[in-house]
């Protein structure tokens, strides 16, 4: 028999990730403590919703949720590129540091100070690896393009295009490529090439684009993802729903000795 892998799924959530992602990284530590081999964190860094890095922290004084996001360097970056090419907006980090003492540790704010990546993605993972959430666990990026070569083939995607000066992520459609504006309308656009490298999934054929290059043995996931995921695409695989963890959607932003 093959070595267990151990794999869940997250884009990247925020200066402090969800602690529905904590509940996730915990309960891959519990199963791999019982049935050993590895742990993948399947970092969906082609994501390109601005929203899914929004960090919920509680007011240590006054009790009440304060959200923090990053700032993009322009409107095509924030509503259309994939999380790996959002740009930082000059500024961002300074301002969001005066806010961070009423809400985290000071441990806490001295790993945020020690971060100095200008990019969406790279500023959460090392935020991730800094709060030591990541010890022994493999990153595999959906943005690396060894990776989508790697991959199967699916019809279902997006494609990472240039775009009046940005690298955005097309919707692939029977028609040809678009960008979603809101509001059910779309903004049609040419792409001038299309190669597998530039593929990333859409949600419904993630598990399987995925599955081929990972090649998991279990994979933790979410209450809702487990109720979308198709089962039937991998039945290889043992599917395990993450332990529950009370406030889900707030930010985990506690210390290392406080786990």
């Amino acid at each position: 028999m093959s070595s267990p892998v151990i794999c869940f799924g997250q884009q990247p959530c925020g200066i402090f990730p969800n602690r529905f992602v904590f509940s996730k990284i915990k309960t891959a530590r519990r199963l791999h403590s019982e049935i050993g081999g590895k742990i993948v964190f399947f970092l969906h860094d082609s994501d390109h919703d601005f929203r899914e890095t929004c960090a919920s922290l509680v007011n240590r004084h006054t009790g009440k949720t304060e959200r923090i996001n990053f700032e993009f360097v322009n409107k095509i970056q924030k509503l259309h590129s994939p999380l790996y090419c959002k740009s930082i907006k000059p500024g961002w980090k300074e301002k969001t540091r005066r806010r961070l003492p009423n809400l985290v540790a000071l441990e806490l704010v001295e790993i945020f100070d020690s971060v100095d990546s200008l990019n969406v993605a790279e500023f959460c993972i090392e935020m991730y690896h800094k709060m030591g959430l990541l010890e022994g666990i493999e990153i595999v990026r959906s943005s690396d393009p060894e990776l989508r070569e790697k991959a199967i083939k699916v019809n279902d995607y997006f494609l990472d295009t240039p775009y009046e000066g940005e690298i955005v992520r097309a919707r692939h459609h029977e028609k040809g490529f678009c960008l979603f504006k809101g509001g059910g309308k779309f903004i049609p656009i040419e792409v001038p090439v299309t190669r597998k490298s530039m593929i990333s999934p859409a949600r419904d054929t993630r598990l399987r684009w995925m599955q081929s290059v990972v090649h998991c043995t279990h994979y933790i996931a979410g209450e809702g993802e487990i109720q979308y995921l198709n089962q039937s695409d991998a039945p290889e695989i043992e599917f395990v729903k993450r332990d529950f963890i009370e406030r889900s959607g707030d930010a985990y932003a506690e210390r290392k000795n406080d786990w």
